[in-house]
């Protein structure tokens, strides 16, 4: 395992499917009555989050806490960045406090990067969200739903998602939730479709490794996953379409479209849902959403992310050695 995890692009297939196979280990942690490992025990965590996030921030904060670690939750409002401190310096009094691990979500793309190649610290840094470039960790429990629904959590271990069809649709000009899953389901080997309005389509797709289209209703039927993205209005300084309803109509995802994807095929959903527009309540209330689920795996592949970042590549939950070594 790498010292960071800033980029899904920098993860190989053995990288991705190390993490999601420790990930079905944590998963098993949840389900007994103390849900704990003393895996971390004296580590200490920082979320250092300058955006906003409820899903994201709460998920690290419970991985880590189950882990046994120490957790700092910082929040740029209320702190010296609201007064102008810079990154630099934060990370400075980060260090000063003993972090080993830093999971930042930053509005500018390249920050954690930034943190990460300083020298500012020594800890790992993990990204969790820079601006509209991409969101790591939000792929990789994409990618072990996808797992788990299509293939199956005990059938899936060791596997990857090769064969697998899969259709991101929405705003994939802000969206680092598409940037990420497209390196990484293409890196475990599926078939990755964007669907899009052109005016959210970034400039340079034709690079990435996935096809474009602009009809959704062709896409669907050979959809083994339809991942439904958020449009982000505050990111957008310009009109992108004509009004939301015309969105809706061509891009939004309701039960008659969902009827057209094939009987095993589920929806995803980053969260949070626009609903009635990217998603209608009707699919986003169906059991094959699993827009719910991902936010309870978001938890166990958080776990798998910190547990190898700082414990080791052994094994979690069976590493009985480690396991009293770290007590």
């Amino acid at each position: 395992m790498k010292r960071h995890l800033i980029s899904a692009a920098d993860l190989t297939r053995d990288d991705a499917v190390l993490i999601l196979d420790t990930a079905e280990e944590m998963a098993r942690v949840a389900d007994r009555p103390i849900k704990k490992l003393p895996t971390l025990r004296g580590r200490t965590v920082v979320n250092l989050f300058f955006e906003d996030s409820t899903r994201t921030r709460i998920s690290f904060e419970a991985a880590a806490k189950r882990l046994s670690a120490d957790v700092i939750n910082f929040s740029a409002k209320g702190s010296s960045v609201s007064k102008g401190e810079s990154l630099k310096d934060t990370a400075l009094t980060l260090e000063a406090m003993g972090a080993d691990a830093v999971v930042i979500r930053h509005h500018a793309s390249g920050a954690p990067y930034r943190l990460a190649n300083s020298g500012w610290i020594d800890g790992a840094v993990v990204n969790a969200g820079d601006g509209t470039h991409e969101h790591p960790t939000q792929a990789l429990l994409d990618a072990f739903t996808m797992r788990r629904r299509l293939v199956g959590p005990d059938a899936g271990l060791g596997r990857d998602l090769a064969g697998r069809r899969i259709t991101i649709v929405g705003d994939v000009l802000h969206s680092r939730v598409a940037r990420s899953n497209v390196h990484l389901l293409t890196t475990l080997g599926a078939e990755v479709t964007l669907v899009a309005p052109p005016t959210l389509v970034p400039v340079g797709v034709e690079t990435w490794p996935c096809e474009v289209s602009y009809d959704l209703d062709r896409v669907l039927p050979k959809s083994d996953a339809v991942m439904m993205l958020r449009v982000q209005r505050e990111r957008m300084s310009a009109a992108f379409f004509p009004t939301e309803r015309e969105y809706a109509r061509r891009y939004g995802l309701d039960g008659d479209r969902m009827a057209k994807m094939p009987e095993h095929a589920i929806v995803m959903h980053p969260g949070p849902m626009n609903r009635g527009m990217e998603i209608t309540a009707e699919v986003a209330d169906s059991t094959r959403c699993t827009a719910v689920e991902q936010v309870a795996n978001g938890v166990s592949i958080r776990m798998a992310a910190l547990y190898l970042l700082l414990g080791g590549s052994e094994p979690a939950v069976t590493n009985t050695a480690r396991t009293e070594e770290n007590k």
